[in-house]
């Protein structure tokens, strides 16, 4: 997954279909300092909006860059990002953590090296 040639970060762009849809400002807040946690970055900011009548958007500015979570129930469909940069980060972890919350049916995982 890694390779040993220096880069400025490891971006997963993350496409969950047909699982868990949440729709709570608090429990997605929760689940973006835990992906945060698990993979390793320091949170030092976060902000999530809540769209009416359903969906949301949450966003949470790490040391390391972010991760930013988007959902669509109407779609069953969530869309994440996780931007981890230095050598220290592990956003595989964090993806493993996030498909446990989510459980999709189908996912989607594009890795672009960054730098």
């Amino acid at each position: 997954m890694q390779s040993k040639t220096k880069r400025a970060g490891i971006h997963l762009i993350i496409e969950f279909w047909g699982g868990k849809v949440i729709e709570s400002v608090a429990e997605i807040k929760k689940i973006l300092f835990e992906t945060a946690k698990v993979s390793r970055n320091t949170p030092i900011g976060v902000k999530i909006h809540k769209f009416n009548p359903h969906g949301l958007t949450g966003f949470i500015l790490l040391a390391e860059s972010h991760i930013s979570i988007h959902t669509w129930p109407e779609w069953k469909y969530v869309a994440i990002d996780i931007f981890s940069c230095g050598k220290n980060g592990m956003p595989y972890k964090g993806l493993e953590y996030l498909k446990k919350i989510f459980q999709p049916k189908k996912f989607r995982v594009e890795e672009i090296k960054r730098g």
